[in-house]
């Protein structure tokens, strides 16, 4: 019977190396990214006044008639609709 003996001193740190570098690279390519898109949004929201024309992530072009703290009232073509600030996706400058 022959015993093979491995030395595992170094395998050790290396795979702890290994998952430090794992876990540094999901914080910056997807942790991050994510916090900085919803903070932008969430200025965004805040920032909406009467009268600013905004599209809503499900595509919904209108003018925001008026607020209040949860919800926003769109002016669309046909009719107004209420939506939660949270859908409004982005503001349309009038050069778009």
């Amino acid at each position: 019977m022959i015993l093979l003996q491995t030395d595992t001193g170094a395998g050790g740190y290396s795979s702890l190396i290994f998952l430090a570098l794992l876990g540094a690279m999901f914080y910056f390519l997807l942790i991050r990214p994510q916090r900085t898109r919803a903070k932008r949004q969430a200025e965004m929201a805040s920032s909406l006044e009467p009268g600013d024309r905004v599209q809503t992530f499900g595509g919904i072009h209108g003018v925001v008639e008026s607020m209040d703290d949860d919800s926003v009232v769109l002016r669309l073509e046909d009719g107004r609709m209420r939506v939660s600030r949270r859908a409004i996706g982005s503001k349309i400058s009038d050069g778009d």
